[in-house]
């Protein structure tokens, strides 16, 4: 029997095929990042004239990364057989959602890729926008919530059990919160193990738990009537929505193909059921706005202004301009927001360290009374 050489050593056969250890060892997720750039470089090349498949082999010559390369090898091996561009996208769906294809599938028919390519570039700029914006409020708040339990866990583990034998002697007299906080100083660290491996795991099953349908379910629900919180998500979902059916109804997409790519777009179920209505009304010969103007869901001036473009037949110049105007309300609403966590969060903070400060304090005050 043969020896294996270092190439068939170097890719193991699996089912007839084999593996690239190195696409193993480099393998990461495709990010939007990288859709952005495809983008903005296939949009270039297309404008000076670059055809299609010539644009594909560019873009793979320029691409370092692993995964990306493979997609557009396979994206230009489509074309060179003749097939459609947006037929060969469609078959990777993490890189490329359903509103991009539909796009792309106009702009074939219409001979207008390049100005499409464009566009898809600058919504996804102001996605991405969006989603920094929306970790950039969160940051400090996060922050702020990490530092104080790993300072009060420091405090229980370090600082109380020093103070235990002084307050022996005077146990019966310690105020009730002293008296919780040593049993729980003395639980960390007793059974320290034990009480990780219950925080893990309770942790576990609630994340286990939250991907299953209902979770998901509980969790779109929540994001819609949590005070504070439900006027930010309704926002982005509005925004998401407009700006995904202005874009497409604008490239000459049918409504209910829009629809649909708005469907895989919005991450929440509750819309995701107003789409599936608008829809129905549409099948239906009924106007579009109609579904929207009853949804809680959709803001009073919204819904005017898509009765007013449904009316005139500017639909999707409206849709645009109610993302970009509810996108800036958003940012606006985040920053203001933002700014009232952080002294709510201090003040929790302050709260916290009072509650520990006092409940050392005080002992020590009664032991130096019994003293005199």
């Amino acid at each position: 029997m043969p020896l294996p050489t270092a190439s068939s050593a170097a890719k193991p056969a699996v089912q007839g095929k084999s593996i690239d250890i190195k696409q193993i060892m480099y393998y990461r997720p495709i990010r939007a990042e990288d859709r952005m750039f495809f983008t903005e470089q296939l949009s270039l090349l297309l404008e000076t004239g670059t055809a299609l498949h010539s644009s594909l082999l560019t873009l793979k010559g320029q691409t370092p990364d692993i995964n990306v390369r493979q997609i557009l090898d396979d994206l230009a091996a489509s074309v060179e057989k003749g097939g459609s561009f947006s037929a060969a996208l469609a078959n990777h769906p993490k890189m490329f959602p359903i509103s991009y294809v539909k796009l792309i599938e106009a702009s074939e028919n219409g001979g207008f890729m390049a100005k499409v390519l464009a566009e898809l570039l600058l919504m996804d700029e102001k996605q991405q926008q969006l989603k920094s914006t929306i970790r950039s409020a969160m940051t400090y708040p996060i922050f702020l919530t990490t530092f104080s339990l790993a300072v009060v866990i420091f405090v229980m583990v370090f600082v109380f059990p020093k103070f235990a034998d002084i307050f022996s002697s005077i146990r019966d007299k310690l105020p009730l919160s002293t008296i919780i906080l040593m049993s729980i100083s003395d639980l960390l660290r007793a059974h320290w193990m034990a009480v990780c491996g219950a925080t893990a795991g309770f942790f576990g099953v609630l994340i286990y738990s939250l991907r299953t349908a209902v979770g998901r379910r509980l969790i779109d629900k929540a994001k819609l009537r949590t005070p504070l919180l439900k006027e930010i998500f309704k926002q982005i979902y509005l925004v998401q929505l407009m700006r995904v059916l202005s874009l497409s109804l604008h490239n000459g997409v049918s409504v209910r193909d829009a629809l649909k790519a708005c469907r895989e777009v919005v991450d929440n179920q509750a819309y995701r059921e107003l789409i599936n209505e608008a829809e129905a009304n549409v099948q239906q010969g009924r106007r579009l706005s109609e579904v929207f103007s009853n949804s809680p869901y959709v803001p009073s001036l919204a819904q005017q202004m898509l009765a007013t473009g449904e009316e005139t037949g500017n639909l999707a110049k409206v849709m645009g301009r109610i993302a970009d105007y509810y996108d800036k309300e958003l940012r606006k609403r985040l920053d203001r927001l933002s700014k009232l966590a952080e002294p709510i969060m201090l003040m929790v903070m302050g709260l916290v360290v009072g509650i520990i400060v006092s409940s050392l304090i005080l002992p020590i005050f009664k032991l130096s009374s019994v003293a005199h």
